[in-house]
């Protein structure tokens, strides 16, 4: 396979000398420029490549040698004037006059521009305002001529003199070194333009593929994380076990009477043992949660005796903080489609978190209510022909009076191990993982969790889970 070339250097597009004419001006611009000489002058023009190509002419075809070349002989005559042209070569500085075989006269100047040769440019057939009559080896080229078409061709070719040639030649010069001039601007423009493409694409390549390795590294860091998690909180969580039973057992005088004093730090030993516990589940948890490894058993769940069940099972850490903790919604709501067990662990966190950053005195409320939210663009599926779609959902808000979580943290705190770094949650302490594991619980439920303020002080968390039968309501 042919190698693609590399690409060209800055110094290469705008000094490079093999630049030619088809490159400097259109052929359509240029046929226009001859289109204009011709009738100013009447005479035919043909511009030349340094290859001999034609690259451009305006003017008509020499009737006269058109007629010659219907005959044998008059085919050798015209054959003999093009190869004159075709070998004539004038000199960059000036312009060249010839005459073919035919009798007909030329004009030649050569296309330069910048020290280089681009082409030539021809002037003709035209024939001498002076000569009067054909010249007489044309009657006798051919003996099947006819000479009143011969005269009849001759005719129409156009007259000039050679000063009127010299200032067609002049100002034909002058010209194209005008609009040669113009295309090379525009050649080292196009081409510096080019040469910008290519250095901001290189650049671009190379911080791309930068990404792309980081983005791998960043890839495996992240599983090896998620997977040490998982084995370190493994590990752990078997002698962790062993610890909470031995002090429970200590506490239960199985092995034999303890005192008072001896008693407290059991039980000291016991609470941390449990608090340790809760953290390597939520480790667990997030690393399941992370790799997509975590089982959800979905069944038909009604939200209020989670709610209520939550209620009961955190009043007394409420009331031992002065917080009134409560929970209200009617009981129609419909049953929802979800592991009740994560659900309630999703609510269980929110509550949790609402009452550890209530004052005493504060409320915390636990609330669910139907929400009809509308679908986005792309969730709307064969119903899309309706306006306003919506999808009802359960929406539980767990609001409180507590500090609140400052505008422009809350996005933030979903993530992993993030804390808003504020007095008030350094003296409550936690790991960062509570908000995390809600959120993707809430998502692995097709549904959604939100932050909003509660003036005027405290935090609403708004968690919205779709029903299991979905239907939709609008109005066309």
């Amino acid at each position: 396979m042919k190698s693609a070339r590399p690409p060209r250097s800055l110094d290469e597009l705008t000094l490079d000398s093999k630049f030619n004419i088809q490159e400097l001006i259109s052929r359509e611009s240029l046929e226009e420029l001859l289109r204009s000489l011709h009738e100013l002058f009447g005479v035919s023009l043909r511009v030349f490549a340094t290859d001999g190509a034609l690259f451009a002419e305006a003017g008509p075809p020499s009737p006269l040698q058109a007629y010659l070349s219907s005959l044998p002989g008059g085919r050798r005559i015209v054959r003999e004037t093009v190869e004159i042209v075709k070998a004539a070569v004038p000199d960059s500085s000036g312009d060249l006059r010839l005459q073919g075989s035919t009798g007909e006269q030329y004009g030649m100047v050569a296309l330069t521009y910048d020290g280089r040769t681009l082409g030539r440019a021809v002037i003709g057939p035209y024939w001498l305002a002076s000569d009067k009559s054909l010249p007489a080896s044309l009657v006798k080229c051919d003996p099947l001529i006819d000479a009143a078409r011969l005269e009849q061709a001759w005719s129409e070719l156009p007259r000039s003199d050679a000063a009127s040639i010299a200032r067609l030649l002049q100002h034909g010069r002058s010209t194209l070194d005008l609009v040669l001039f113009s295309g090379h601007r525009a050649l080292l423009a196009s081409n510096m333009h080019v040469a910008s493409v290519q250095e901001s694409y290189r650049e671009l390549s190379e911080k791309s593929a930068t990404l792309q390795t980081a983005y791998e590294r960043l890839k495996e860091l992240d599983r090896l994380k998620s997977n040490f998690l998982a084995t370190v909180s493994h590990e752990l969580r078997t002698p962790l076990t062993s610890i909470i039973g031995y002090s429970e057992m200590l506490v239960a005088g199985i092995a034999g009477d303890i005192n008072d004093e001896q008693r407290d730090f059991i039980g000291t030993i016991h609470d941390k043992g449990e608090q340790l516990l809760e953290l390597i589940k939520g480790l667990l948890d997030l690393t399941k949660l992370e790799s997509g490894t975590l089982n959800l058993h979905k069944q038909d769940a009604l939200v209020l005796p989670i709610l209520k069940d939550i209620v009961h099972t955190l009043t007394p850490t409420a009331r031992n903080k002065g917080v009134i903790l409560s929970a209200t919604g009617d009981a129609a709501i419909p049953t929802l489609w979800g592991d009740a067990a994560r659900l309630r662990q999703v609510f269980l966190n929110l509550t949790e978190n609402a009452i550890k950053f209530t004052p005493e005195g504060g409320n915390v409320t636990l609330s669910a209510q139907m929400a009809h939210v509308e679908l986005p663009p792309d969730e709307e599926g064969p119903a899309i022909v309706l306006r306003g779609i919506k999808r009802p959902m359960v929406e539980v808000r767990v609001s409180d009076t507590g500090i609140g979580i400052p505008e422009t943290e809350r996005p933030r705190v979903f993530d992993a191990f993030y804390q808003v770094d504020s007095s008030s949650t350094r003296e409550q302490g936690g790991t960062g993982l509570g908000l995390s594991i809600v959120k993707r619980l809430v998502d692995a439920h097709d549904g959604t969790v939100s932050i909003e303020e509660n003036l005027p002080s405290g935090t609403v968390f708004i968690v919205r889970i779709p029903c299991k039968r979905l239907s939709f309501i609008g109005s066309v």
